[in-house]
């Protein structure tokens, strides 16, 4: 009998790749391919620490080549780092990268998995990663997943050791892997996951190396590989027409928020992976004596067979005609005892099943989001394309809240009209029917965001869902078969599907939402005096005829006018703009704004931000709405200040509210820029905008004739100018990683010290993630070091603030992360990068 359920904890098995967008539409080599997969039981985990970390040529060739389930687990989601393609930084990112990962893993056909760490941003020592990380709970994610995926063999991307210098992140992802290795297999480590899981011990434990670890490929060519298994990763692979590398750099290239994009390439090329612990030190291949065939499963020698004659007998030009050998190798799957290769492989065979019926099935709504206790519309579309027969026994859709197991699921059709109804080759048939979300659905968000958790570690309460890339989609679709006289049950995600004129064909998540939305215009408000300032939210309907009240929470000592508005909202995705006054206490404070909508007696205060990239499915995401009220004493000088966006930041907002006018510059502004009393260049900008080779000049110019440029940090690969200053300058990779690290006054008569603020140590208080990045390494002495920091146990690093006179005006370059200080509220960030923008005399400009 067929159940309506499935068991929660089953969902580890079966969503660790992309929630579903525009279905696969599988050709006869696609279809082929896969049945060889089937008669392969064998898995592989790839371990590392961030999005990117992977090795695509690896995983690919596990895939593609030696058809094992291959997963890569990574520590973060690459929350800590920039962003070359848009402005989204730390959750945001982490969404984006995450997406980024597993369309990645779409492409090599790899799965996904993670840790609750927080990609908290560099770290340069173990010890400090997994002291920051809560060291226990991260290594019992890693336990998780090999008890979850019980792969035999693991792979490390990085040393465990300290014989290569590379990122903390990077050496305590394999200090957890070797110790999770162990681990898994033993009873008394974590044994409250052992309610949803079993112990499981790996064969296997290897290092991915590589030349670089060694510094040249000259000196890795003299190391004793003795214990290392060489790998050819270019081999072709002709049901693809690509070769393995080809695929890798494919999948590589989605990583298009971190600049991975890549030419393809082709021929033979080597990866080692060496021995570090398990069974036995394997000579020639890193799967050399275990079994990967059925017969590692009691009964299961007779279906490798049986398997073996569907692949070798297979017709490109009728895939329907494996249908009944595959019917009878699935009964003798199903007849098995449960344990996980029963249960992933009869997910297999079904999928293979569906395809060679050429079978499409699929659940959409015409809109992409509904409210708790929402009627939507769904269509079901369904059709047989081919002889075999089939028949829809039943469609259902239902509710499955993520967070529980217990599961809410209403019929699509009257019992009596599609009950046993036969699905005619080729003839379409279309369902369409009314559903209502339940009145008390949880809202569809990254799970790892809707728990207060920290910088460092991400709070996932519930055990089931940790290590999932993504939240299993709540609203889904059930087609029960007959094929041939079998039941086959296949579950689709409810999708939003539409015709964009451009573009064609689209896919979209259906979301849950809530029925109204608020958001601040500002992430951070200064208030730089008693006098009170405009605070402006935006409330959005999530679905139609929509009212309520609305207020803004404050600190204790602030105070708004008014104290609420009423709000009446008539169409879903209508918006209106609310103004109140915000008035500061006196003397320095900080604290929080929460604007919060009432709707009945339900208070809502997320916001709702939309993350859209051609390369990625559509994520919304909802976050607390509050922002950031900082007052201080803060003096400045100037008003108008030009920026020119590199890859992207929130710095433009935060220099606003420091009471800037702030205008973004383009091509034209290039030849007016003595209008500007200042200019910021934007975090990269270098890096990313080629016609800065063009427009330097002028800006040097401006500078010589009185302006003030600030430049804030890049790196010194691929940068677009050999003349970054007016003075020659080397960008190093410098860093200082710790935000306390104290900072000391090299120059403390400097205007940039003094005027219009004068600055403290305490305004070095209270920074967040780092001090600042790649600092400069080498300059010209004509440029003034205004600050010296360093990490523990580092010399100092003096080239974070340097600035220079050069003809009538100043110039200055910053490795300092204000990209981060200013959007999160850092008061005494507001009030340096103040001084950096009143540097200068006005009135000796033209």
């Amino acid at each position: 009998m067929l159940k309506n359920t499935l068991p929660l904890a089953m969902l580890c098995f079966i969503t660790l790749s992309a929630i579903a967008q525009a279905p696969k539409k599988p050709n006869a080599a696609d279809i082929h391919e896969a049945m060889k997969r089937l008669n392969v039981l064998g898995s592989v985990l790839y371990v590392a620490a961030h999005p990117d970390d992977e090795n695509t040529r690896l995983i690919s060739y596990m895939v593609n080549d030696r058809h094992f389930n291959t997963i890569y687990l990574s520590m973060t989601r690459g929350d800590g780092g920039q962003n070359l393609i848009g402005s989204e930084l730390s959750e945001l990112l982490g969404v984006l990268r995450t997406e980024e990962l597993l369309m990645a893993r779409g492409v090599d056909g790899g799965s996904q998995m993670f840790t609750r760490a927080n990609d908290f941003g560099f770290s340069k020592n173990a010890d400090e990663t997994l002291r920051l990380w809560n060291e226990p709970e991260v290594l019992s994610d890693v336990v998780w997943a090999i008890r979850q995926l019980q792969p035999d063999v693991i792979i490390n991307r990085f040393p465990a050791g300290k014989e290569f210098d590379t990122h903390g992140h990077h050496t305590s992802s394999a200090i957890l892997s070797v110790k999770a290795f162990d681990l898994a297999g033993k009873a008394d480590a974590y044994p409250g996951q052992l309610k949803l899981t079993s112990v499981w011990q790996p064969k296997r434990l290897f290092f991915n190396t590589t030349w670089f670890m060694y510094g040249s490929q000259e000196k890795f060519d003299q190391v004793d590989k003795s214990d290392m298994v060489k790998l050819d990763m270019g081999v072709y692979l002709p049901e693809k027409g690509k070769s393995n590398s080809e695929i890798a750099s494919e999948s590589r290239s989605m990583h298009r928020s971190q600049g991975m994009g890549n030419l393809t390439s082709r021929g033979t090329e080597y990866e080692y992976l060496q021995y570090l612990k398990g069974d036995q030190q394997p000579k020639t291949d890193v799967f050399d004596g275990i079994n990967t065939t059925w017969s590692r499963l009691d009964g299961g020698a007779p279906i490798g067979r049986l398997l073996e004659s569907v692949y070798q007998n297979f017709k490109y030009d009728a895939p329907s005609a494996s249908v009944p050998d595959l019917l009878k190798a699935r009964k003798m799957i199903a007849a098995l005892p449960d344990g996980r290769w029963k249960s992933v492989k009869l997910k297999e065979i079904d999928k293979v099943l569906v395809w060679c019926c050429g079978i499409f099935a699929e659940a959409t709504s015409r809109d992409y989001s509904a409210a708790p206790g929402q009627e939507i519309d769904v269509q079901l579309e369904v059709i047989n394309r081919s002889a075999v027969p089939v028949s829809l026994l039943k469609a259902s859709v239902q509710y499955t809240d993520p967070q529980h197991p217990e599961a809410a699921a209403a019929s699509l059709v009257e019992k009596d009209s599609f009950v046993n109804a036969v699905l005619p080759d080729n003839q379409r048939k279309i369902i369409k029917i009314k559903f209502s979300i339940p009145s008390g659905a949880n809202i569809t968000n990254p799970y790892w965001l809707n728990e207060t958790g920290n910088s460092t570690m991400y709070t996932v309460g519930n055990q089931a869902l940790r290590g999932l890339p993504e939240t299993p989609r709540a609203v889904t679709a059930v087609f029960d078969f007959v094929i041939d006289g079998e039941p086959i049950r296949w579950t689709s995600n409810l999708v939003n599907k539409y015709a964009n004129p451009a573009k064609g064909e689209i896919y979209r998540p259906f979301e849950i939402t809530p029925p109204i939305f608020v958001k601040l215009t500002d992430k951070v408000y200064v208030f730089p005096s008693d006098q009170p300032k405009t605070v402006s939210v935006i409330v959005k309907a999530g679905k139609e005829k929509t009212q309520g009240t609305l207020s803004l929470q404050t600190p204790a000592g602030w105070r708004t006018e008014p104290a609420s508005e009423n709000f009446e909202l008539s169409a879903k995705n209508e918006e209106r703009t609310f103004v109140f006054q915000v008035y500061p206490p006196k003397g320095a404070a900080e604290g929080k704004i929460t604007p919060v909508a009432t709707v009945g007696d339900k208070p809502y205060s997320r916001s709702f931000r939309l993350i859209e990239y051609d390369h990625i499915p559509t994520q919304t995401v909802m976050m607390n709405a509050a922002a950031k009220a900082v007052k201080l004493d803060i003096k400045k000088q100037g008003n108008l200040v030009g920026y020119f966006m590199g890859a992207g930041d929130e710095v433009p907002g935060a220099l606003e509210q420091m009471g800037y006018q702030v205008q973004l510059l383009d091509d034209k502004d290039f030849d007016h820029l003595d209008k500007f009393d200042a200019i910021v260049m934007g975090v990269r900008a270098y890096n990313t905008k080629e016609k800065l080779k063009i427009y330097q000049p002028k800006l040097l110019s401006y500078v010589e004739n009185g302006g003030n440029l600030i430049v804030q940090y890049n790196t010194n690969a691929e940068i677009y100018t050999d003349r970054l200053g007016p003075y020659p300058m080397k960008l190093s990779r410098d860093r200082v990683s710790v935000e306390e690290a104290p900072v000391r006054f090299l120059k403390p008569e400097n205007d940039v010290l003094n005027k219009p603020n004068k600055i403290t140590e305490k305004d070095f208080d209270g920074w967040v993630q780092e001090r600042g990045l790649n600092f400069v390494g080498e300059w010209d002495p004509r440029y003034e070091a205004i600050l010296s920091c360093n990490d523990p146990n580092e010399k100092p690093r003096d080239g974070g603030l340097l600035v220079a006179k050069y003809g009538k005006g100043y110039y200055t370059y910053t490795a300092f992360s204000w990209f981060r200080e200013l959007p999160a509220g850092v008061p005494g960030a507001f009030r340096l990068f103040a001084n950096l923008l009143s540097l200068g005399d006005r009135k000796a400009r033209p």
